[in-house]
């Protein structure tokens, strides 16, 4: 037999999980982790972008939604994208840990941002 009620089931669920066709509200949460700042962004096609900036570098990574009918911040809480953030905190560390072969010997300048240049005023 043919059981068309479960065939239409199928269908209508099919359209409701397919997260391509949603537009999801843009979210931004920052935080302070390991002396950097981590920056989680969840854009309006579903993608997670999420980036970490110690000392000056700056690595990011993107993810796609893991589980788009859940809020962002519970997902976060939950540690759903825990493996992304600890993999680019560990490469920017081992950036910051590491020392080159060719500039080594070189002082390169270091760039003072002009507001702290002008006495601090804006």
């Amino acid at each position: 037999m043919f059981d068309i009620k479960a065939l239409l089931k199928r269908g209508i669920e099919k359209e409701l999980l397919d997260v391509d066709d949603y537009i999801f509200m843009p979210e931004t949460i920052e935080i302070m982790v390991d002396d950097g700042q981590l920056k989680c962004i969840l854009n309006s096609d579903g993608r997670v972008n999420v980036f970490y900036t110690k000392q000056g570098i700056t690595d990011v990574r993107s993810a796609a939604r893991k589980h788009p009918f859940t809020s962002f911040e519970t997902e976060l809480n939950h540690g759903i994208y825990d493996d992304i953030i600890h993999d680019l905190v560990k490469e920017v560390n081992k950036i910051l840990d590491s020392k080159s072969k060719y500039f080594r010997h070189r002082v390169l300048p270091v760039v003072v941002p002009q507001s702290l240049s002008n006495g601090g005023s804006v």
